[in-house]
């Protein structure tokens, strides 16, 4: 076996948002830290989500005032950290004849909203006559609406990136993070220098390494982690489907984003104006499955594009217009019974005890409060390890792409084959960092050059892809570096001129190149609901029952 540095302070399993936010906290304090992956960072459940920095409005109604409060605040932090990826969106809720939350108690909880969210940075709510809903929204289902009211919140467009500069900062502070990592098993020593197993990425050989705590930060996986160990452990996650699909603007389509109650089970959904198309969902589903395997069920999909027409009605939806579909498993704690909509979504900071002292298992957990999870963690961090616990300073420092953001501007007019366009794009995926994009392409004029007929991706960003943000195959740049993958056809017209570049600066064989297109094929087959040997429309099935 071989390995680098053998011995580390914490060792952190699950490449996540918040694993990603435990390593940038940890390295920040002189934690000797080391991140562990399976697969590419962010590449599970932080991808899958509404990509909503959000308080959690529908937490009122189960009493969760702390967990909203610490929501509205956690999305004032992440404005300032990353005003490039997390923008203000607006939000209106539409109230019909006979919902199950009428205008008083959406006034109600507006003004709960308004007032847990004091120093806020965004306006507060205003309520709507049903005239002015209408003339905000046209294309509304006028139909038995009462009115409605108005707030604001936070998207974040590419929760990817998001990951990503975390990852990027925690390397930075002397973090050392490795994607393709699996781990393989976890040894539970008496003295407490746990020892940790994992399949290197490229080499395939297995590394051993300790350390005296490891945090268990693998989301809907943190049972399946457990289990890599020599200790009997007690179930603890019982995870949720969530699912959403992605469609072109259709006629009627809201300016704002959407979140109407479904008249089919009184579920809020959103409608949201993203990337250039809508994203609606989500659903609520228990799953007792491989996260890994879930996809977005036909009954599912049916019932988002059925609920959309409802209140959209010139929409006439069907299945045929959606250009993808996703799905992700929540990371909620483990409940026999009850709905699926009333376990926590707060997060639980779990210290087992016994000969797994030393431990740490992360449950649940949302993408808006992951800055104050990873606070909280590395807190208890250096407790356990009986020093100084000192003070946390995410909250403050920015992420790397806010860093002379200011700056971008200029170096973006500096790249004189982007267009308008391509500025515009570059700048809300990279921020401050495209200066490093400038520097690349002084170095290396022929970085310059662009990829598609609009002149809005660079060459150079596959350079930095893989020279500085840790991307090992094709999938990882399309899907998770240059977003293009989230683009209506899946960055399929990019697709070889990436792969490409990709083969030139990873110094793939043809033979390689071959099988990476054949990876990011698999995996767009899924999205897009089709099989990936035929080109044919699957049927998936419904796994809520499993």
């Amino acid at each position: 076996m071989t390995g680098d540095d053998p011995q580390y302070d914490l060792i952190i399993i699950g490449g996540g948002i918040n694993g990603a936010g435990i390593a940038r906290d940890a390295a920040m304090r002189g934690i000797h830290t080391l991140l562990l992956e399976a697969r590419d960072f962010g590449s599970g459940t932080s991808s899958w989500s509404s990509r909503l920095i959000h308080g959690g409005l529908r937490y009122l109604e189960y009493g969760e005032l702390p967990l909203v409060y610490e929501s509205l605040h956690e999305r004032r932090h992440l404005q300032s950290i990353a005003p490039h990826l997390v923008k203000r969106i607006r939000i209106t809720i539409p109230i019909y004849k006979g919902s199950r939350r009428g205008r008083i108690i959406v006034r109600l909880g507006m003004t709960a909203y308004d007032l847990l969210s004091l120093g806020k940075n965004l306006p507060r709510h205003r309520m709507l006559s049903r005239e002015e809903l209408i003339a905000a929204e046209p294309g509304i289902n006028a139909d038995g609406l009462r009115g409605g009211a108005q707030y604001y919140d936070a998207q974040v467009t590419y929760a990817e990136r998001l990951v990503l500069e975390n990852i990027i900062a925690a390397a930075e502070a002397g973090a050392v993070v490795r994607n393709y990592s699996p781990v393989t098993a976890i040894e539970f020593r008496d003295g407490g220098n746990h020892q940790v197993r994992y399949t290197r990425a490229g080499s395939g050989e297995e590394t051993a390494v300790a350390a005296p705590v490891i945090v268990n930060a693998a989301g809907p996986w943190v049972d399946r982690v457990l289990a890599l160990g020599n200790k009997k452990m007690p179930r603890l996650m019982g995870g949720t489907k969530g699912s959403h699909i992605i469609v072109a603007p259709f006629p009627g389509a809201p300016k704002d984003a959407i979140y109407v109650e479904a008249q089919a089970d009184g579920r809020p959904i959103f409608i949201i104006p993203w990337n250039r198309q809508y994203l609606i969902g989500t659903t609520d589903i228990r799953v007792d499955i491989d996260p890994a395997e879930v996809q977005a069920s036909d009954d599912e999909i049916r019932y988002l594009i059925d609920e959309t027409n409802r209140v959209f009605p010139q929409a006439n939806l069907g299945p045929e217009n959606i250009h993808f579909a996703y799905a992700g498993v929540r990371p909620l704690p483990y409940r026999k019974k009850g709905p699926e909509s009333a376990v926590t979504r707060k997060h639980i900071i779990k210290k087992h005890r016994g000969g797994a002292r030393g431990l740490i298992s992360i449950i649940g957990g949302k993408l808006t409060t992951y800055r104050n999870l990873a606070r909280q963690t590395v807190d208890k961090v250096q407790k356990m390890a009986g020093g100084h616990v000192a003070v946390c300073r995410t909250a403050e420092l920015p992420l790397p792409g806010a860093i002379e953001f200011e700056a971008a501007e200029e170096a973006l007019n500096s790249i004189e084959s982007l267009s308008v366009a391509g500025r515009r794009r570059i700048a809300q995926i990279y921020g401050g960092r495209v200066q490093r994009l400038q520097a690349l392409v002084a170095a290396q004029p022929e970085l310059g050059a662009t990829l598609d007929a609009e002149d809005t991706v660079l060459v150079a960003e596959i350079a930095l892809a893989v020279r500085d943000e840790f991307a090992l195959h094709l999938s990882d740049i399309v899907h998770r570096r240059l977003m293009v993958g989230l683009s209506a056809d899946l960055g399929a017209h990019l697709t070889l001129s990436i792969a490409a570049a990709a083969a030139a600066e990873l110094g793939w064989s043809s033979e390689e190149a071959e099988r990476q297109l054949g990876i990011l094929n698999a995996h767009n087959a899924r999205l897009r609901r089709t099989d990936s040997r035929t080109g044919d429309q699957k049927t998936i099935s419904d796994t809520s029952s499993m």
